[in-house]
């Protein structure tokens, strides 16, 4: 497998795929950030996750044949993805029923993970979304501080709204209170989460 992998470097902003582009490859985060974003009909792009080394993309795209990427993956800095044609990777599955096995339940992750979403947009307030999105990026990028837990991403409150489905505005807002309660600190730049345990508590009432 390793013999078939290649490796490929991004700078910041730099787009390792358009939406519409065909999907060739598939791809694992090895080093640094990147953001999936779909574009609106009126062309605004709108973020809808954050990739961290280790991660698998657009793996469900690859699968069919003659798809197309759905949406865009641009890095949020330096970048380092590694990446394999997608000819291999199925010569790959039909050797290995193990490897077969992973992006059956990588897909079915995927699958939870947007029935997930779809709930807590229909269900949680605005609040509780970014409290949840907050956590899920100190649980993946946090890093120790010596006032709590630093997130290593970069996120604009622009992100911030696309991801929890809200307006930049109501965003701010949220983050202004966050930080009153001693929740959060900082900037959008230099992110920390102070109080971990409460941020939890908000997230599940």
């Amino acid at each position: 497998m390793l013999g078939e992998l290649s490796e490929a470097r991004y700078g910041k902003d730099d787009y390792i795929f358009r939406e519409g582009d065909p999907t060739e490859y598939f791809h694992i985060v090895k080093e640094g950030i990147v953001k999936c974003v779909k574009s609106s009909p009126e062309g605004k792009e709108c973020t809808l996750k954050m990739l961290m080394p280790g991660d698998l993309f657009c793996c469900d795209a690859a699968a069919f044949d003659g798809a197309c990427h759905p949406g865009a993956a641009q890095s949020m800095g330096d970048v380092s993805v590694l990446r394999m044609k997608k000819t291999a990777y199925f010569e790959l599955l039909r050797r290995s029923p193990d490897a077969a096995l992973e992006v059956i339940k990588y897909l079915g992750a995927r699958l939870n993970e947007a029935q997930e979403k779809a709930k807590l947009l229909a269900l949680d307030r605005t609040d509780q979304r970014l409290a949840a999105l907050l956590l899920d990026l100190a649980e993946r990028s946090g890093v120790p501080d010596p006032q709590g837990i630093r997130l290593a991403v970069r996120l604009t409150r622009q992100d911030m709204a696309d991801m929890i489905g809200t307006t930049t505005e109501t965003a701010i807002r949220i983050m202004s209170r966050f930080k009153k309660d001693r929740l959060v600190a900082g900037t959008a730049n230099r992110l920390i989460i102070k109080d971990l345990a409460r941020l939890k508590s908000f997230a599940s009432v």
